[in-house]
């Protein structure tokens, strides 16, 4: 990938020119919502797609280190005195600017971008999107070349993701076109993958996580090293079902950090959609190659020496309490937005998951609040009052375990059958 250099420059960024704007260190809720003036964006049908203009002139609390100015959108904060503006596992400041989901007047399976920007020496701008399908939001795709869907969406969110070396000059992006078409169909993703990966606790309380929550402790979350998976805050739409490889205990929680190592291997994705290190097999994290096997030179993308394999962070609720593990360890990760079928939201938790419907079955582990879990069915059982009402509703998950759908906010996909 080459690097922008020499002098700050004018670029109108357009498919062709996607490599020289993205630099090798690059470092979301489905309810539209109206722009600053009561209004969205504009909106056009046009020959070719659909197109319209990311709106970048709110900054709220669904953004990170981006501020608005009069040439454009900037990071907020590019040095590291005060309070940080990186993520705990990032070696460079970024910031991300989420824009509000736009419905599409007819589904398309492609949308493009076209990004007007200033890139100083150093500095990267990405614009990515992801589109709305029954079961839920696809995984972020740079939109600089055209991102393709493996289906059809009715809606595509957009955000633009800049990062500057510590210090250093940030870039000023002036506008993001994007364009929405039906493409010639790309081969559908795997579903349901699952893979055995090598866990660290993350710890950090009180720092901020690459979607902008303050972590708490004993919080209930994951961080896998790629964006592509990342959720918006206090959202689940990316999810993991991480398991002790005995299978004894499991939770369910949202993604939202980036990391361990690093922060542009989605290592669970084939080769022809995984963004770096193609020549590795499906599943095999850069981390843990470069730990065992000296790839990379035993490196990770920063240039830093691999101390250890791991492929997934575990905040402290999720590692102590949902897994009641006291070391890292090998896991079972399941990627759940790379599976189909009903998806519930967890409204309150951690939730417990139950052996049958009662209280009174052991519990095999949690389902942390705003994660996404998959529903095969429900069954009759004990009457439980939650947030969302009394019932006697419990669903049961792929795995066969059980929730009560008194703490189920939202059903995606479908209606959920009778067992």
């Amino acid at each position: 990938m080459s690097r922008l250099h020499c002098r700050t420059r004018s670029l109108s960024l357009v498919a062709s020119l996607t490599l020289a704007l993205i630099a090798t260190l690059l470092p979301t809720n489905p309810v539209p919502a109206a722009s600053a003036a009561g209004s969205p964006p504009t909106l056009t049908a046009a020959a070719g797609g659909e197109r319209w203009n990311a709106d970048l002139s709110v900054v709220d609390r669904d953004d990170v280190n981006v501020r608005r100015t009069a040439a454009g959108l900037r990071l907020r904060e590019a040095r590291s005195a005060g309070r940080s503006p990186r993520s705990p596992h990032s070696a460079v400041a970024e910031g991300m600017l989420l824009s509000a989901p736009r419905t599409l007047s007819r589904p398309a399976n492609r949308v493009r971008a076209q990004v007007t920007a200033d890139v100083p020496t150093g500095a990267t701008v990405e614009a990515q999107v992801r589109g709305w399908r029954s079961s839920g939001w696809t995984e972020w795709r740079s939109a600089t070349a055209g991102a393709a869907f493996d289906s059809p969406v009715s809606r595509v969110q957009s955000r633009v993701v800049l990062t500057a070396p510590t210090g250093g000059a940030t870039a000023t992006v002036r506008t993001v076109r994007l364009t929405a078409d039906t493409a010639a169909a790309v081969a559908e993703a795997t579903p349901g993958l699952t893979y055995r990966v090598y866990a660290t606790r993350i710890g950090l309380v009180g720092q901020q996580t690459a979607n902008g929550r303050t972590v708490q402790p004993r919080d209930h979350f994951v961080a896998l090293p790629s964006r592509r998976s990342l959720s918006p805050l206090n959202s689940g739409d990316y999810s993991v079902r991480v398991c002790t490889t005995s299978g004894s205990r499991c939770e369910y929680a949202p993604v939202w950090d980036v990391g361990p190592w690093n922060t542009r291997d989605d290592y669970w994705n084939p080769a022809a959609v995984r963004e770096n290190w193609k020549i590795l097999g499906q599943g095999r994290p850069e981390a843990q190659a470069a730990y065992q096997s000296g790839f990379n030179g035993g490196r990770d993308q920063f240039g830093r020496t691999v101390l250890n394999p791991a492929a997934i962070d575990l905040a402290d609720g999720t590692f102590w309490d949902g897994l009641q593990l006291t070391t890292n360890a090998w896991v079972d990760v399941a990627y759940l937005w790379t599976g189909g079928g009903l998806r519930g939201v967890v409204g309150d938790g951690p939730l417990t998951i139950r052996t049958g419907a009662s209280t009174s079955y052991p519990s095999r582990g949690l389902a942390a609040r705003f994660a996404n879990v998959p529903i095969q069915c429900y069954v009759t059982g004990q009457s439980v009052a939650g947030p969302y009402g009394t019932t006697t509703r419990w669903d049961r998950l792929a795995t066969g375990q059980y929730v009560s759908h008194a703490y189920i906010s939202t059903v995606y996909g479908g209606v959920v059958p009778v067992c």
